[in-house]
């Protein structure tokens, strides 16, 4: 594949917090929220990301949008580095050089919290703070603000007259309907959506969901959409990764990892999906165990504690992240010999 169709590019990238304990705070671990992701967004195209809580989805969107500071790793744009390599357990320092070049891919980069309500000001009128933006990165001023604040309001379903409005005026819907607003004001070319539908109710979620697909097909968006619920992500995205405690298990185009899933976990992830149909007996996979600490990741393969095909291989050798062939990638000793079912999925 061609790399000018790569909007952004992470290659090892790594997000270690640090635990301190003691009077002196010593370092005496380090959680891996992020322990060497490697993946590409294609623009214009929508990457779902998906796995269990606390896996590292939302450190992932926030540390390549810079919120959150890579302990080490490259994060590219375009083929410019955002976010150069480091020695590991130390965060990389940015010289006001680097903070004028990210500043310069703030208007292309933004995001779309999972809380509408706590990411908006209580103190603020919504029209306000969405056309703050353009302030900060000086792209309009005056009347030209409200001009835009109001063109952005109509895309995405609110009318003018609610930009004078406070946030607790307005239902959860309509504050996320505000929060992508406020997204697209400075008209970026992606956007991390981190689970921007999962506080909303069902018939609203489709709503929202609705708008997030006509808006990247108007304005030519590429989303980042971090998710747990498989069925919104299999809608939605062109490729999905699945991510297992700071590291991705698969990843691949959607409707190929859905019909011949290669990991295991990937396997029992879609087991537990819920099937509409009363007469389909489902074969859900119960995983043995709990979710290892990402302070303490098992040895080898950090699944084969809870995986029903691990040998002794996968409890001291660590698998590679490598390619099965097209856009199939899977991080799994035995990927090409094992016979995975998919669940049929309404």
């Amino acid at each position: 594949m061609s790399r000018d169709y790569i909007l952004l590019e992470v290659k090892n990238l790594k997000k270690y917090f640090s635990v301190r304990r003691g009077i002196l705070r010593r370092v005496v671990a380090h959680v891996k929220a992020v322990d060497g992701i490697d993946m590409y967004i294609k623009e214009g195209e929508t990457l779902g990301l998906v796995g269990e809580s606390g896996c590292g989805k939302t450190t992932i969107g926030r540390t390549i949008l810079r919120l959150i500071e890579p302990t080490s790793g490259q994060i590219l744009y375009r083929s410019k580095k955002l976010a150069g390599s480091g020695e590991e357990y130390r965060e990389v320092r940015i010289d006001s050089a680097s903070h004028k070049l990210l500043k310069s891919f703030r208007r292309d980069m933004q995001i779309i919290f999972q809380d509408p309500y706590s990411s908006l000001s209580p103190r603020m009128a919504v029209g306000t703070f969405v056309g703050e933006p353009l302030l900060v990165h000086r792209v309009a001023k005056g009347s030209e603000v409200d001009d835009r604040v109001r063109d952005v309001f109509s895309m995405v379903g609110m009318k003018p007259e609610h930009m004078k409005r406070y946030p607790h005026e307005f239902s959860g819907g309509q504050r996320q309907r505000i929060a992508i607003a406020r997204a697209l004001v400075l008209g970026p070319k992606l956007i991390v959506a981190d689970e921007p539908v999962s506080a909303l109710d069902v018939s609203i979620r489709a709503q929202v969901l609705n708008l997030l697909e006509d808006l990247q097909q108007k304005l030519g968006l590429t989303y980042l959409f971090i998710a747990h619920d498989l069925s919104i992500v299999r809608h939605i995205s062109s490729r999905v990764a699945v991510m297992y405690l700071g590291k991705i298990a698969e990843l691949a185009k959607t409707e190929e990892l859905f019909s011949n899933p290669k990991h295991p976990y990937t396997e029992a992830l879609m087991s537990a999906v819920p099937i509409p149909d009363p007469d389909y007996k489902l074969g859900r996979i119960i995983l043995r165990g709990d979710v290892p600490s990402p302070m303490n990741p098992p040895s080898g393969c950090y699944f084969h504690p809870r995986c029903r095909y691990a040998e002794e291989i996968c409890k001291t050798e660590a698998p590679s992240y490598r390619s099965l062939g097209g856009e199939h990638f899977v991080t799994c000793h035995f990927a090409d010999s094992l016979n995975l079912q998919p669940v049929l999925m309404g």
